[in-house]
């Protein structure tokens, strides 16, 4: 089962949807990654990495890092300064740099 959250900066209101479990996928005979998501257990079954959103807190930039290639910088600015996109809560805003992400307590889905 998977949770999605909305986070919402408290000064410049960008809002940012995100899914706990990431994007799980699997190599497919020709060599090329494929997405698979619940409820699809057979093709869970098959995954072995995943491509988690994260966010540059220094510029702003969003990207997947794969679980078996992680990476501590940023492909934009090259800062270290990341996070895991469903670990934004309290987190300093990079767009506005005046607010913090908030869990939207009226977005809230389950799958």
């Amino acid at each position: 089962m998977a949770q999605a959250l909305r986070f919402v900066c408290s000064h410049c209101r960008r809002a940012i949807e995100v899914w706990s479990d990431g994007n799980p996928y699997y190599i497919d005979e020709s060599g090329t990654k494929q997405y698979a998501y619940h409820p699809d257990h057979e093709r869970l079954a098959l995954c072995v990495g995943n491509d988690t959103p994260h966010l540059c807190l220094a510029c702003g930039a969003e990207f997947q890092v794969d679980s078996r290639a992680p990476s501590t910088e940023c492909p934009e600015c090259g800062a270290n300064e990341l996070t895991e996109m469903y670990d934004i809560g309290g987190r300093r805003c990079p767009y506005c740099r005046a607010g913090e992400f908030t869990v939207d307590p009226d977005f809230i889905c389950i799958s």
